[in-house]
């Protein structure tokens, strides 16, 4: 393959472009503590030669690897994750309790993606996705501090987007991993006001309540930078946090009005819904690009948010079980 696309973000910290659709869409990061290594994030199972090529181009080999600590399970965070452990030996992965069991039985969640995404598109995206021994697992209690050649990370749980995620502080930069906690901020639609962010509602366990409560938790540790899984550093987390406390609550609404209509079309008014949403707010932050470039860019998320947004709603309407 071609040289691997990464850059030192911080100190001892690098991005890794994952290669997932487009360029600049999915990262993992390396964690570098003198000789030794942790990966947050693997992306997918396609994406492992990439990240064991920048072990190398580091001068270091896969048995550096230390830990590898996916924020949760959806296949653009931990698609990649057998595949990666498989060539480390010494590493183990770091997972939410509700994660573990998918990382060490993959079946499941095979299942769930083939149908979010479809058979062809699950398998020339994602690839094969590979058991992890559950000897090799470290079922994170929150919190839980692992220790890097004394570099300390600490991972919390932060429910929103996912009922099994967490987020990773890394104490020597005062930087969160937030995966998708944090939102998503594409660098092509970044503006001299800042970056664009927006939160993702992907199926299945979207939570805003759970969301807003995390955000806190992350915030209270007063953090200089966020390493965004969709992309990239951003700074001054502060400046960007009611940006993205009002995307979810946008997004809430926008499902909420929903609510009464009939089942016929849902998912097409959703989607409309969703597009509107995010094409106004980042031509309101000053994105100077056109529509279909926008779109372009946007696209994969449209889609995902809807369906999102409306397995939460299946699920309000559900009959709550007698306390």
């Amino acid at each position: 393959m071609n040289k691997p696309h990464y850059e030192e973000v911080a100190d001892g910290i690098y991005c890794i472009e994952t290669g997932l659709y487009r360029p600049r869409l999915a990262a993992c990061y390396l964690v570098r503590e003198g000789d030794r290594l942790a990966f947050v994030e693997t992306g997918t199972a396609r994406s492992v030669p990439r990240l064991l090529a920048v072990v190398s181009a580091l001068g270091l080999g896969p048995e550096t690897v230390d830990y590898v600590i996916p924020t949760h399970v959806h296949l653009d965070h931990a698609g990649g994750a057998g595949g990666l452990m498989a060539r480390c030996p010494n590493a183990r992965l770091v997972i939410h309790p509700k994660g573990a069991p998918h990382m060490i039985d993959p079946s499941k969640l095979a299942a769930g993606a083939t149908t979010v995404y479809g058979e062809q598109e699950f398998a020339r995206h994602f690839g094969t996705l590979v058991p992890i021994p559950a000897e090799r697992v470290i079922v994170a209690e929150d919190p839980t501090t692992i220790d890097l050649d004394r570099r300390p990370l600490t991972f919390i749980a932060t429910p929103g987007h996912a009922n099994h995620h967490g987020c990773i502080f890394d104490e020597h930069t005062q930087g969160w991993f937030t995966g998708d906690t944090f939102g998503i901020a594409y660098p092509e639609l970044h503006t001299p006001s800042g970056p664009f962010l927006f939160a993702p509602t992907t199926p299945v366990a979207f939570d805003p309540d759970a969301w807003q409560k995390s955000l806190d938790r992350l915030m209270g540790f007063d953090p200089r930078a966020v390493y965004l899984t969709h992309y990239g550093r951003v700074d001054d987390p502060q400046a960007l946090e009611e940006e993205l406390r009002r995307s979810i609550r946008d997004l809430t609404e926008l499902a909420l009005a929903e609510e009464g209509n009939e089942q016929a079309g849902r998912s097409e008014r959703l989607q409309k819904g969703v597009a509107e949403l995010l094409l106004t707010r980042v031509r309101d932050q000053g994105c100077t690009l056109d529509e279909h470039r926008i779109r372009e860019v946007l696209d994969v998320d449209i889609a995902l948010n809807a369906q999102g947004l409306e397995v939460w709603l299946a699920r309000r309407a559900e009959p709550k079980p007698p306390h």
